[in-house]
């Protein structure tokens, strides 16, 4: 099950497609896709890959709801995502939330590479699961990766159980229990990390040699992360002189 594509010159060309992976194109004004899936989520065994590359084009890109992640006694589901980014490209990925059912296992493995003309806007959301769910999942493992002009630029790894992750919530007495995570590279770092904190947005750093800025909002309520997530995204496209943009979704 996996998509590939690329965009040359802005112009699209769709290189593989198995179902239930597939998608949805629209042209206009700036490229915009949504990731669809013909079936409900992602089940024990499924491997889901997403690979597409940019080439002096621009994209928005997001998924069309949530993805559920459903139980499983022994198996993982795994998705694996690879990017490239060249030639003064830009791309704006923007997923929705990841929920994890009960006694869940997944692995998601995302590599972006870029070169130094290229920019990007990331972003993953983690819920708690469903609503009468509590971090019930069995096992989450990610690793995300991001090269800078051949050289890797910042890894993180996560191996961790509900349990674990429930029981840190509950030790750092928080009310806010689903998080975003946000990934950015622009033309002038620098300013835009003082642009973001002037806004109210404190929690962004660095990466080890300033290519990319690491964000982490969180919030008791999905909409209000949600909304938190669209203003961060807002000031990278006025950075980038690009006017707001409605992604047609709920």
């Amino acid at each position: 099950m996996s998509i590939k594509f690329k965009f040359e010159k802005e112009k699209f060309s769709l290189d593989k497609l198995e179902l239930p992976s597939r998608h949805y194109y629209f042209q206009t004004g700036e490229n915009y896709i949504k990731l669809l899936n013909i079936g409900e989520g992602v089940f024990p065994k499924d491997k889901l890959r997403t690979s597409f590359k940019l080439d002096n084009s621009n994209l928005i890109l997001t998924t069309e709801s949530a993805t559920k992640i459903y139980p499983s006694k022994k198996e993982y589901g795994v998705q694996k995502i690879n990017i490239t980014l060249e030639n003064s490209s830009n791309l704006e990925f923007l997923n929705d939330e990841l929920i994890l059912y009960k006694d869940s296992k997944y692995i998601q493995l995302f590599n972006l590479k870029c070169d130094d003309s290229s920019t990007f806007f990331y972003t993953d959301i983690l819920s708690r699961g469903r609503s009468f769910e509590d971090f019930a999942f069995s096992n989450m493992l990610i690793k995300n990766s991001f090269v800078c002009d051949k050289r890797v630029e910042y890894i993180e790894k996560f191996d961790v159980a509900g349990d674990e992750l429930k029981d840190y919530i509950i030790r750092k007495n928080s009310h806010n229990f689903i998080f975003a995570k946000i990934y950015i590279k622009t033309k002038e770092n620098e300013n835009f990390i003082k642009n973001i904190q002037e806004n109210g947005f404190e929690s962004f750093t660095f990466s080890h040699n300033r290519k990319i800025i690491i964000g982490v909002l969180s919030s008791n309520n999905m909409s209000n992360l949600k909304n938190k997530v669209m203003q961060v995204w807002e000031l990278y496209r006025k950075d980038l002189n690009k006017e707001k943009f409605i992604l047609g979704k709920q």
